[in-house]
């Protein structure tokens, strides 16, 4: 049992902090301010192959597992979330990709979104369906060699930057079993309803698009007819959402101590008072077992990449584990983040308010919380029957 990266793993994470650090942390401030998309940031990760993590080094990618984008993730969610959330989108819908589309498909998109020359999209979430997938509504009917799409995408996450979104629609019964398939279309064959002007994640645009009578050719669908649903739930690239919430956790916990160090009342630093150091201290806890949880999940997904394992040794269980845990932690280090900084944490002079802005968001994103709940106590008790 080992709880240390290996060699390779820690010189891609110090790869990713040091670039974090010199390219990303100065403007994390503006861009949020702006609402600026972040994209030579995004750019230099393409140049270095960093978006193409996952991809085999055959379309120009790394070769990487699911541990590597978890370290990756930590870092770029340390200095601005929202550029880790268009990267982690950009490189699961790169992975899906990978792993189901057609030979054809691959070699003409793979090395691009590689090198972030192509930017990848998610549409999957509608109005009516939030955490239950099988109620869309967005179908696809088949005519001849192509496929007609109609309906609409409700949360799509860098949209407006993207080249292709990964779209799924119902090819099956409306009779709530799930059964969608996947296509890669162009962006520009969907349209732009609104902009959703969110609490946090302000540097990546999320938006609401419609699909009309948009024909696609059936070399432009990913993976099998009426399987997409549970093709997805294979590929596992959700770990990036714990890892985005280890990274606020962590930066938070950097900044509180920070100003503790610093900042002085009635004579002394506000760190050398019990209260604080106990502060600190669950704070690091929270950061140590969201980690652990996180990279255990990527771990496990990495080795049993077809096997649904079982028990502890399930990947599903562990991701749903590490989800919640680090979530939860994010948003419970960045509120007490801006408890110690007090005033000056409520304002935008420091980072502390976006980061519970920003984490407030994961608790949500890739699947809410409850939902994650109820299917480990699913689990739970189908283990002590």
């Amino acid at each position: 049992m080992r709880f240390e990266p290996t060699d390779e793993q820690r010189a891609v994470r110090e790869e990713a902090r040091g670039l974090v650090r010199e390219e990303l942390e100065p403007e994390a401030a503006r861009l949020d301010g702006e609402g600026a998309y972040p994209g030579e940031f995004l750019a230099e990760l393409g140049d270095r192959g960093l978006a193409g993590l996952l991809l085999p080094e055959e379309y120009g990618g790394r070769g990487g597992g699911l541990v590597e984008l978890a370290l990756v993730t930590e870092e770029l969610s340390a200095g601005l979330m929202s550029a880790a959330a268009a990267f982690g989108l950009h490189v699961g819908v790169a992975a899906v990709v990978e792993r189901f589309g057609k030979d054809d498909l691959k070699r003409d998109v793979l090395p691009g979104m590689a090198r972030m020359g192509t930017v990848g999209a998610l549409g999957l979430s509608e109005d009516e369906a939030g955490s239950d997938k099988s109620t869309l509504a967005t179908t696809a009917r088949r005519e001849g060699d192509e496929w007609v799409l109609d309906g609409h995408k409700r949360w799509v996450t860098n949209f407006e930057e993207a080249d292709v979104v990964l779209t799924y629609a119902r090819t099956g019964p409306a009779d709530g079993s799930g059964n969608a398939t996947a296509f890669l279309l162009p962006a520009g064959d969907l349209e732009l309803d609104r902009r959703w002007d969110t609490l946090g994640a302000r540097s990546v645009s999320t938006c609401r698009v419609t699909l009309e009578g948009v024909r696609v050719p059936d070399d432009r669908r990913v993976g099998s007819v009426d399987g997409a649903l549970a093709e997805r739930g294979r590929v596992r690239t959700g770990v990036n959402v714990p890892a985005r919430a280890v990274g606020l956790a962590r930066a938070a916990l950097e900044d509180a101590a920070a100003y503790a160090e610093e900042r002085e009342q009635f004579g002394r630093a506000i760190g050398e008072f019990q209260g604080i150091r106990w502060r600190v201290a669950d704070m690091t806890e929270r950061v140590e077992a969201a980690r652990l949880l996180t990279l255990r999940a990527a771990d496990l997904a990495d080795r049993a990449r077809d096997d649904a394992g079982r028990g502890d040794a399930d990947p599903g269980r562990a991701l749903r584990l590490a989800k919640v845990n680090a979530t939860e932690a994010a948003v419970e280090n960045a509120n007490e983040a801006l408890q110690t900084l007090g005033g000056v944490g409520y304002t935008r002079d420091r980072a502390v308010e976006r980061y519970l802005r920003d984490a407030r968001l994961l608790t949500i994103a890739g699947g809410p919380n409850e939902v994650h709940r109820d299917a480990v106590a699913d689990a739970a008790f189908e283990r002590g029957r």
